[in-house]
């Protein structure tokens, strides 16, 4: 039976009562509805009971009110909360389908979104967490089962790796899960962002990554062509630059290589956390959404191998990714590249 609409008291003093209720498709960690305040359509969310649903509940929150103060918006407006009831209302955004070239579009709204937070907000949400130790031996574990040569320069470059990443300088408002579905194209009245349950501060170029390295955290793995990434990337670098008068900091090599380490990447949410998912890879090819694992793997390899060759600092790890590529590649050759087309 679908849950009824979760609207108490003080919505019904602040906003009125609603009409035409009826439910959407959702994820498992929340409720969706689509409903009518005095005829203008509004979207109705509410955090399922859970592990940490009031903390997704509050970063959803925080981040959209920091959100709102981008112009044009890139998030849907915050209309109403219930913090009780872990309830939001928001705006409802007329979605259509996206252009074929959606990324540029979206790698600038996301530029604009990253833009919207600053120092004097460290704070507001909790820090950006990058990979760890226990990620890198998962890393090298997974290569030398796989039969490869793994030098100690390696380790001693990913540790080094790790370490940047946690330096990295950026107060960004980062989405957290930054995927196509998540992303609501509207036109001509721009892009809008939804979903901010795992917002976090950081440096904007861990989400630009997204783009090169497969859309990591989302069940729907896209590789865009060469030329729309390029155009993509500019784009993004272009609107920073415009909002906040300085060029972007950081390195898309070491955001890129830093999500090839993450196995968490290869699963759904639900799965994180649970076990080490880079050692099922030689016993195992799951799928999860538009790929398996293992395509997944071998495009987030190509990637890090490509860029770690401009790289003195990381030059043994891209040589052990285009070993560890081939080698996947060997012995189950039926692997075929990611999609470039979002579904």
């Amino acid at each position: 039976m679908r849950a009824r609409l979760p609207w108490g008291e003080g919505l019904r003093a602040e906003l009125g009562v609603p009409r035409r209720v009826r439910g959407l498709a959702s994820s498992p960690r929340s409720r969706v509805w689509r409903a009518e305040l005095s005829g203008t359509p509004v979207v109705v969310k509410q955090l399922v009971e859970g592990p940490e649903a009031e903390d997704r509940y509050a970063r959803e929150v925080t981040a959209l009110r920091l959100a709102s103060r981008v112009d044009p918006p890139v998030v849907p407006g915050v209309l109403g909360v219930d913090p009780g009831a872990r309830v939001l209302v928001l705006e409802h955004v007329e979605e259509r389908p996206p252009p074929g070239d959606w990324v540029i579009g979206y790698a600038e709204a996301l530029a604009r979104l990253h833009a919207a937070t600053g120092p004097d907000d460290a704070g507001l949400l909790p820090a950006w967490s990058g990979p760890t130790g226990a990620d890198v031996d998962a890393f090298l574990g997974l290569a030398r089962t796989l039969g490869c040569a793994v030098p100690s320069a390696v380790r001693a470059e990913l540790e080094a790796l790790v370490d940047r990443l946690a330096r990295t300088p950026g107060h960004a408002l980062l989405h957290g899960d930054p995927c196509p579905g998540n992303d609501l194209h509207t036109g001509s009245g721009g892009l809008r962002f939804i979903d901010f349950e795992q917002a976090a501060l950081g440096n904007g170029l861990v989400e630009l990554a997204y783009l090169r390295i497969g859309f990591p955290t989302c069940w729907c793995a896209t590789a865009p062509d060469r030329p729309l990434l390029d155009a993509a990337e500019t784009a993004y670098r272009t609107a920073w630059r415009r909002a906040t008068g300085a060029d972007v900091r950081g390195d898309l090599t070491d955001a890129c290589a830093g999500w090839l380490l993450r196995g968490d990447a290869l699963v759904e949410r639900a799965h994180r956390g649970t076990v080490d998912h880079l050692a099922r890879i030689p016993h195992e090819d799951w799928r999860w959404g538009t790929a398996t694992a293992r395509r997944r793997l071998v495009h987030r390899l190509g990637v890090v191998a490509d860029l770690a060759t401009t790289r003195d600092d990381l030059a043994h790890l891209g040589h052990l990714t285009t070993t560890l590529r081939t080698t996947l590649l060997t012995r189950w050759p039926a692997l075929s590249p990611l999609p470039a087309r979002r579904p």
